[in-house]
């Protein structure tokens, strides 16, 4: 098997925090359960207005993407958007100084 290196390029990233508008979308917790298509350990839940249970999502060309704990938002070239866990963060980025 062939080994690959990831090629570098610069992206912004945000650590997710609930009320700052970083998510497309919610999800009921109880849908998310549910539907039992994702793994729900570690997800964000937040309390809605309607003291319903949500899970923070967002979208991009492979669907939607549930917000974990630690999360942070990455914005490549091109709009694209994607979480990687806090763990991951810190070995995959490193930040840039201008």
């Amino acid at each position: 098997m062939k080994k690959y290196e990831r090629t570098s390029f610069t992206v912004e990233a945000v650590k997710y925090e609930p009320d700052k508008g970083l998510e497309d979308g919610f999800s009921l917790w109880t849908e998310v359960i549910t539907d039992g298509w994702t793994v729900t350990d570690g997800l964000v839940k937040v309390t809605n207005s309607m003291g319903q249970i949500v899970c923070p999502f967002i979208k991009n060309r492979r669907g939607v993407i549930f917000i974990r704990e630690g999360d942070y938002i990455v914005y490549e070239e091109g709009g694209e958007r994607h979480c990687c866990g806090g763990d991951k963060f810190t070995d995959r980025y490193h930040e840039v100084t201008e």
